[in-house]
């Protein structure tokens, strides 16, 4: 099937616009698009339904806004923001909303057609693309895929039809929109009718990783280094907690349809290795028309659901947890679908969910989902673990600050957000590096951060193991079994005050061997992982049968477990959840509670990557941590 595509390019000549003003370029797209075709122009009649994201007041104050809750000297630490509170703290500012109003008036668009969302977070219109070319500078085009049969025109919202090499703004609007949609973003996928769309499509090269070695199951400790259970990590992080606050604790474990759970699959883990678990589900909750699919069974789509349930069940029991199960299974889902579930605000912060990255709902798809799109439809866990990512390189800056003011502003509300760091090494995902340009390339040689773990919001989670030999009363090495730990540096996002004394130090005391050829070595920019976790040899029943599994995929809801138990024992005390706990990890007064893995590398790109050393280091973080040292550390916080 041959697929058309509505792109947009500036910098052309155009006709003079109705208002003279100097403009300047808003917004680049982020890399030229593969295996598209420009074919030609847009008719110029055609209607786009154009949304303005207005800048937020106070987003300049995030990180300090934060921290002010986050870090444990800080004198208002666990003082959380309610929905409300982050609603009235970051929403436009009257200039704001008439500067940008002013402005489409005075370009002839009249003052009738434009609509303000409720949260006054973006203006939209429906406008023909004659009027957005005068408006924005710029030209649309139409793209077809190189690969494709059947030619057709995919309408908007759900396909191709956000791209720009450039559009520009006037100077004076600049300071008040921070994205304008559709504008940059290209997808680069051919037609969901005939490829899945989503984070969940099911791939060999995502998601943890299985081994063919059969699995044989020891009830002691001393075969941790073939085999993790529960039993191995209880001992490698010293886990002796029991809850007892779960009616008021919550953990949130994101999935992405048709990735799913079988209930099979639990009873036998379980059987094997929590009894009292037997019979026990998650609780659902169904985001964006989510179904928990049991109709195609395989590694591929119940590996990662599995893997993240059967632990962070296990771990944290007999804590309920909630699935936070995101999208249909004709779109399926972007990480800002589940975002929208949680926060109701983020539905049309800065104009909305992107149709390149995430599900828009309702769904006009055969089979699609309806109804509205889910909002604000949960309150956010304390804890949430996803074990998904994707590339840096694949977003737009714009579209990756959106989404980290959102990891902010549920930090600023009490929730922990922790993310899988990467299977690939300093590579992207399935091995792809870099050109000169940070755009993925067939033999790139530049290392590829991946997203949205660069995000300085959040907490980034890389992979250990316990080396070949060695015990669980021995240290830990950085995982290269099957898997090297994702760890980098970002192209995008500026380092967050909380690491910089981490992060100079290991750059000052063990540079890595590369240059800025292979890394953003400015020594200014925010780096991943933050923390870490064993991610080799896990036991997980799968499709009615046990497999070694390995992934930074078992890494982050490993943590988010620990801090989980964390928040129990400080319910229980009358206190509140820990939420953004980066502050506190790189703080001087914790660094007795994890323990510092000096083995081991990341490689990819063709390098040995950068390598484990003693402190923070881009491979294993601060280390992984010890709960009993752990636990009393946030016990001392208000």
């Amino acid at each position: 099937m041959r697929t058309l595509v509505i792109a947009a390019f500036a910098g052309l000549v155009l006709a003079a616009p109705s208002f003279r003003t100097t403009h300047v370029v808003h917004e680049r797209r982020a890399f030229e698009p593969v295996d598209w075709v420009q074919t030609g122009r847009l008719d110029a009649g055609h209607v786009l339904p154009m949304r303005f994201g207005l800048s937020q007041q106070n987003i300049h104050r995030l990180e300090e806004l934060l921290l002010e809750v986050s870090h444990p000297e800080s004198p208002k630490y666990g003082n959380h923001y309610s929905p409300a509170d982050i609603i009235e703290t970051f929403a436009p500012s009257y200039e704001t909303i008439t500067t940008v109003t002013d402005w489409l008036v005075d370009s002839g668009i009249s003052r009738d057609r434009l609509s303000l969302t409720p949260n006054k977070g973006w203006i939209q219109l429906n406008a023909s693309a004659a009027e957005v070319e005068e408006l924005l500078k710029t030209e649309y085009h139409v793209y077809e895929h190189e690969d494709t049969g059947e030619k057709q025109m995919v309408r908007l919202p759900f396909a191709k039809l956000e791209y720009f090499l450039n559009y520009s703004v006037p100077a004076h609007i600049q300071g008040h929109v921070d994205l304008i949609k559709p504008t940059v973003h290209f997808n680069h996928r051919p037609s969901p009718k005939r490829q899945f769309k989503g984070l969940g499509a099911p791939s060999s090269r995502t998601g943890p990783k299985k081994s063919s070695k059969a699995v044989i199951i020891s009830p002691s400790l001393e075969n941790c280094d073939e085999v993790i259970t529960l039993d191995c990590l209880r001992a490698l992080y010293d886990v002796q907690y029991k809850p007892v606050s779960t009616d008021k604790n919550s953990y949130g474990i994101v999935e992405f349809t048709p990735q799913s759970f079988l209930a099979g699959d639990l009873d036998l883990f379980f059987s094997n290795f929590s009894p009292s678990l037997v019979g026990v589900r998650p609780v659902s909750v169904l985001i964006d028309g989510a179904v928990v699919q049991t109709t195609d069974q395989s590694f591929d789509f119940n590996g990662e659901s599995d893997l993240d349930l059967q632990y962070a069940m296990g771990l944290t029991q007999p804590q309920p947890i909630t699935l936070l199960q995101t999208g249909d299974l004709q779109e399926g889902a972007g990480f800002d679908n589940w975002l929208d579930a949680v926060d109701g605000s983020f539905c049309t912060f800065e104009g909305g969910d992107d149709p390149t990255q995430d599900g828009i709902y309702p769904d006009p798809l055969p089979g699609g989902f309806k109804g509205s799109e889910s909002c604000g439809i949960i309150s956010p866990p304390f804890v949430v673990s996803i074990s998904y990512g994707q590339d840096e390189a694949s977003v737009t800056p714009a579209f990756a600050n959106r989404q980290c003011a959102e990891y902010a502003k549920l930090g600023m509300m009490g929730t922990s957000v922790f993310y899988s760091s990467g299977d690939d090494g300093v590579a992207g995902g399935g091995g792809v590096c870099l050109n000169t340009r940070n755009q993925p390339v067939r033999n790139g040689k530049k290392f590829s951060p991946g997203f949205p773990v660069t995000c300085p919001f959040m907490t980034a989670v890389g992979a250990t193991q316990v080396n070949p030999g060695s015990t669980v009363n021995d240290p830990e090495g950085a995982c290269e079994q099957v898997i090297f730990s994702g760890g980098g540096f970002s192209n995008i996002f500026p380092m967050p005050s909380y690491q910089a004394a981490a992060v100079s130090g290991f750059l000052k005391n063990h540079p890595p061997p590369f240059t800025s050829a292979q890394f953003n070595n400015s020594g200014n920019v925010r780096a991943f992982p933050d923390l870490s976790a064993n991610g080799a040899n896990y036991v997980v029943a799968v499709d009615g049968e046990l497999s070694l599994v390995f992934g930074t995929s078992a890494s982050s809801p490993v943590v988010g477990s620990l801090i989980t138990l964390v928040n129990d024992a400080r319910i229980a005390a009358g206190k509140g959840p820990v939420g953004f706990i980066n502050p506190a990890i790189y703080s001087d007064a914790f660094a007795s509670a994890f323990n510092d893995i000096t083995m081991g590398g990341n490689q990819g790109c063709g390098t040995p990557g950068f390598t484990a050393t003693t402190g923070w280091d881009p491979v294993t973080g601060v280390g992984t941590p010890n709960l009993m040292k752990l636990m009393p550390l946030f016990l001392a916080l208000p």
